[in-house]
């Protein structure tokens, strides 16, 4: 399936640029990747999404993959939110929502915020990620995108090992082209992560922004179906916070998925493929 160029000027000028798969006249979803991740990361969720029948849009984030950088190479959670919520409204209706890790913050703020969420979205799924998390497991993601940040990569190979490093419950892949998706090659010849390195300065006072309180009552507003989908091995969201979101959010569930770590649909596509199009179904 070849999905349809997409792209949506900010009103601060920042252009996102995405993919739109299936019908045009389908329920719309929209589908926001985590923190140095791109639109890539859900392909084949969009897909199967696209596949029942929904019109899918997979959006690089402000700053990462195809989109632009601020032009102050400055990122808040705010500015995150108020995309999601551009995005949202400018589709054929609410759309149901899906938001791993940080497209998760900007999902719980841009609806749970907005003066009718309903308008927002008619249904969320949040990919680990609840208002109160780990702080051990942030700096660990933090410390890992930051390592070679400036640095770079020799190629592609060398990118696969110190993602492998990181990942080490998951097999190595064989082939290294769903990673190249995630690097540019400048011309200096290495391999960089395809992200603004501003997203990654005055990475404390930006974590102040997920303050658990205002959060929380974010949550409380999200009327509509929603669930959390939480990685069995997450080191950012216990069990415990977990139940904390389904005590919060009105209509809120909550599912593992067992052997899976922060990165859900990474780890387990297929078992994580099926919780959303099952809740979905149901929504």
């Amino acid at each position: 399936m070849t999905p349809e160029p997409f792209e949506q000027r900010m009103a601060d000028g920042v252009v996102l640029r995405g993919d739109a798969y299936g019908p045009a006249e389908g329920k719309p979803a929209l589908l926001l990747h985590g923190g140095g991740q791109t639109r890539h990361a859900w392909g084949a969720a969009a897909m199967a999404l696209a596949a029942a029948g929904w019109r899918a849009l997979a959006v690089d984030q402000r700053g990462h993959g195809d989109s632009d950088w601020a032009a102050d190479h400055f990122y808040r959670i705010d500015h995150f939110a108020s995309d999601m919520r551009a995005l949202a409204t400018a589709m054929s209706s609410p759309p149901a929502m899906v938001g791993a890790s940080l497209g998760g913050l900007a999902t719980l703020l841009g609806a749970g915020e907005a003066e009718d969420p309903a308008k927002v979205a008619s249904a969320v799924v949040l990919v680990d990620i609840t208002p109160t998390v780990e702080r051990a497991g942030v700096e660990r993601i933090v410390n890992f995108m930051q390592k070679r940040m400036n640095e770079g990569f020799a190629d592609l190979d060398d990118a696969a090992d110190y993602v492998a490093s990181y990942l080490p419950d998951r097999p190595r892949p064989k082939s290294t082209a769903g990673l190249e998706k995630n690097l540019r090659l400048r011309d200096d010849g290495r391999w960089y992560w395809h992200w603004d390195p501003g997203f990654m300065t005055d990475v404390d006072t930006r974590m102040d922004d997920r303050e658990p309180a205002r959060l929380r009552e974010a949550t409380r507003r999200l009327a509509m179906p929603a669930l959390l989908v939480r990685g069995g091995k997450s080191d950012l969201v216990t069990p415990e916070t977990a139940r904390e979101f389904v005590e919060l959010a009105p209509n809120g569930r909550f599912v593992d998925v067992a052997a899976a770590g922060h990165m859900v649909a990474g780890d387990k596509n297929d078992v994580f493929i099926q919780a959303v199009m099952g809740f979905l179904e149901e929504a």
